[in-house]
């Protein structure tokens, strides 16, 4: 199962660092997800959902 979120399939994004010298290597920002308990189809399952969803209150946490 991928780290991407259930509600706005945000998942990473891909950049790069730069050091002091401004020498560039790969890196990956990742999404701030949570692994929530979430009422999807009418059942509660764990799913990752980002914090800004969550904060929206776009996913119904199950009970």
């Amino acid at each position: 199962m991928a780290k991407v979120c259930i509600s706005c399939k945000k998942g990473p994004a891909f950049g790069q660092s730069r050091s002091h010298s401004m020498r560039a290597t790969k890196r990956r920002f990742d999404a701030n997800l949570q692994k929530v308990r979430v009422m999807q189809n009418g059942a509660a399952q764990r799913a990752y959902v980002c914090t800004r969803c969550l904060k929206a209150g776009k996913v119904q946490k199950a009970v």
